[in-house]
């Protein structure tokens, strides 16, 4: 891996940076070797020591390690916001989700909701449910994941709903992206990129940010659900 800058990204940016990562390369720039998680997973593994040299998490995320002396504080830039939407498997009814009495009633409909645990759309969504006041309903029939993307439960027919970040939604094939979830019940989640404090090629991370957080990854930001 010693010709390949190491990243570690929120989930959401998995589609960008798939897609960026040719273009990178063709300007010229060092291969992306990339793993993706969600956040709170990736702040165990960077507090277990694990290498990088750019991290790209939630700003709460980042400031957090930035804090910890982990990344260089200096470093860090947001790269783009994301709601939370969302979808059903290709073919159904979307359900009426543009109200919070809508949103509710669709979700108490549904046989089964998806939703991750340690994302952060899982920690808003578990916010919201409980604010509703129908955490109970929904956790009694909810398929509840570790990590990885919730409409994947769709395809299996493990649940009717998946509720996730969109660009996280948008990474699976065979469903459809109703909307995001009201704008009055969410506050977007940032995602930001920084620097390690001890990269293996300190040149190429610093090369890296500057590409991420220019003008022309803003296509491929909005292509993969974002936006920069």
């Amino acid at each position: 891996m010693s010709n390949a800058i190491r990243v570690l990204s929120t989930l959401a940016l998995k589609g960008a940076v798939h897609g960026l990562a040719g273009q990178y390369e063709a300007t010229g720039g060092a291969r992306i070797d990339a793993d993706f998680a969600p956040t709170l997973a990736l702040l165990d593994r960077l507090r277990s020591g694990e290498a990088a040299d750019i991290v790209i998490l939630t700003r709460e995320g980042l400031d957090e390690v930035a804090r910890e002396g982990r990344v260089v504080a200096e470093s860090c830039v947001d790269l783009a916001r994301s709601f939370v939407g969302i979808a059903v498997k290709a073919g159904v009814a979307h359900p009426d989700i543009a109200t919070e009495a809508a949103l509710r009633a669709a979700l108490l409909g549904a046989r089964s909701v998806a939703y991750s645990r340690l994302g952060a759309s899982g920690i808003l969504f578990a916010k919201l449910i409980e604010r509703l006041g129908i955490a109970s309903d929904i956790n009694a029939k909810a398929q509840i994941i570790q990590q990885g993307f919730t409409a994947e439960r769709l395809i299996t027919g493990e649940a009717d709903l998946a509720v996730q970040q969109i660009s996280e939604l948008k990474q699976v094939d065979g469903i459809e992206v109703v909307g995001p979830i009201p704008h009055e019940l969410q506050t977007p989640a940032v995602f930001s990129a920084g620097r390690m404090a001890a990269p293996s090629r300190s040149a190429e991370a610093e090369r890296l940010l500057r590409f991420l957080a220019s003008p022309e990854v803003a296509p491929a930001l909005r292509e993969s659900g974002l936006e920069p």
